[in-house]
């Protein structure tokens, strides 16, 4: 049995290999996302043009507009002197924010009153505003309390001090990152089996393969093993791209890691299997790859938290591979998480993997008699 399918994987990993556009497929997009996705998807804001519209050009109102002129987040794209002038810099997108100090900032500040202070928001992007808001109400407490300091205000009583556990410089890139293994795992994963059946009913070679000694579980094991090893070549180039290119810390050790990685993988093949079992041409497999994997990734916790999501909604993610392994991957690199401590990730994908590999099999078994 073992040489058999020992001889049909060798198959299966040559017709890839061998196949120009399956090699570019598997290689050539994974890396490009990757690198898309650590650049250019992030939480962080850098350089956000904003303008300031100062009535009051004392000294207190050019050290706050300083410390913005300072900050890595703002970039000073304009001086105004109306009111018309803030309605046109926001609606052309010019500003995000304006900067508005009021002509009685600094009286206020020596009579030991608050100086007024408006920041003005393109809130068409609301995600942005509020990233932006939060940037700049740092910059003016940080003022408030030099000021109070170096005046001898009582005020303010209490500062933060704030400090993170695991992402001490909040970079969102190391949030980010790890998920996108995560997902570029799954996709290469899944196309690889979802089009492995297919690819041999289009081409007109899988009643050959059945008049083989070779029977269906022989075939299924052949067909799933090649993408359990493309899965895990895929990830371990991953992990190293976020590791030594993008510098996302590896606090924990590699057997947690790949543990996790070959139950998520086994889930991910047995899916792919289904739809492949189930799919007459490779466009019908595709098709259906894409038709889990979309919903898969919105339910995972990629981009918006679970707890966020409607509670009929949280229980569809319970069924999810992909939110177990985000978990696992995100422990294993930020938190240096053991294997001990990701067992309550590592059961749930072992039963999913289980479960699909065994549909795919009966669905394989129903379709080939």
């Amino acid at each position: 049995m073992l040489h058999r399918v020992f001889a049909l994987v060798i198959k299966e990993l040559l017709a890839l290999l061998k196949d120009p556009k399956s090699r570019l497929v598997l290689i050539g997009p994974p890396i490009f996302q990757l690198v898309v996705f650590g650049y250019g998807a992030t939480y962080d804001l850098n350089h956000v043009p904003f303008a300031v519209y100062n009535e009051d050009p004392s000294q207190p109102s050019r050290e706050l507009v300083a410390r913005f002129e300072g900050a890595p987040a703002f970039q000073e794209v304009a001086r105004i002197h109306s009111d018309a002038e803030v309605a046109w810099l926001i609606n052309r997108g010019q500003a995000l924010m304006v900067l508005h100090i009021d002509r009685r900032f600094s009286r206020d500040l020596l009579h030991g009153a608050s100086g007024r202070v408006q920041f003005i928001l393109d809130g068409r992007n609301s995600n942005t505003a509020l990233l932006v808001l939060g940037y700049a109400n740092t910059i003016v407490a940080d003022f408030d309390s030099w000021w109070a300091s170096r005046h001898g205000w009582s005020n303010p009583p209490a500062t933060l001090d704030i400090r993170a556990r695991f992402n001490e410089n909040l970079e969102s890139r190391w949030f980010i990152i790890p998920g996108v293994a995560a997902l570029l795992t799954e996709v290469v994963g899944l196309l690889v089996t979802a089009l492995s059946v297919a690819r041999e009913r289009e081409a007109g070679t899988f009643d050959q393969l059945l008049i083989t000694p070779m029977r269906p579980i022989d075939i299924l094991l052949g067909k799933s093993i090649p993408g359990l090893l493309i899965g895990s070549l895929e990830a371990t180039l991953t992990f190293a791209v976020a590791v030594l290119w993008f510098g996302v810390p590896l606090q924990g050790g590699l057997v947690p890691l790949y543990l996790g990685l070959f139950l998520f993988l086994l889930s991910v093949v047995g899916i792919g299997l289904m739809v492949s079992s189930l799919s007459v041409t490779q466009q019908q497999a595709l098709l259906g790859a894409f038709l889990f994997l979309v919903p898969s990734v919105i339910l995972s916790g990629f981009a918006t938290p679970i707890a966020n999501m409607p509670v009929l909604v949280q229980y569809l993610t319970y069924i999810n591979p992909m939110r177990y392994f985000l978990v696992v991957v995100r422990g294993v690199f930020l938190e240096g998480a053991s294997t001990y401590s990701l067992v309550s990730q590592y059961w749930p994908m072992m039963i999913i993997g289980a479960a699909t590999l065994a549909m795919a099999g009966w669905l394989f078994r129903r379709r080939l008699y």
